[in-house]
């Protein structure tokens, strides 16, 4: 398997890692779409949310949860901050391995 984000999670790819329990691992955006702009992923892969199974559940719950104390710990929690889930080519998923953008640190433009 050629997945960046499974080289981030085994070690072999470097990252900036910002959290990382058992089941998720969140690190900074090499190329930051905002201020703060993390992105959250499960250790298993899973390429895309259409691959989410019920048996995901609570590792989808565990990301949210993470997303959470990650925005709280940056101080963005307050202010406010966005969480996004590309999927596939329209979506402008670019890795296939879920994850999620989180992003913050200024007033985001609203989504027309």
């Amino acid at each position: 398997m050629d997945c960046i984000f499974c080289g981030i999670i085994e070690g072999s790819i470097p990252s900036n890692k910002v959290f990382e329990n058992d089941r998720v691992v969140a690190f900074r955006d090499i190329q930051p779409a905002a201020p703060v702009h993390i992105l959250i992923i499960p250790k298993k892969h899973i390429p895309t949310m259409n691959d989410v199974t019920s048996e995901d559940d609570a590792l989808m719950a565990e990301l949210f949860a993470a997303a959470r104390q990650i925005a709280g710990e940056l101080g963005i929690a307050e202010s406010g901050y966005r969480l996004v889930n590309n999927v596939n080519g329209d979506g402008g998923q670019v890795v296939y391995h879920l994850h999620l953008h989180l992003l913050g640190g200024t007033k985001l433009k609203g989504l027309n």
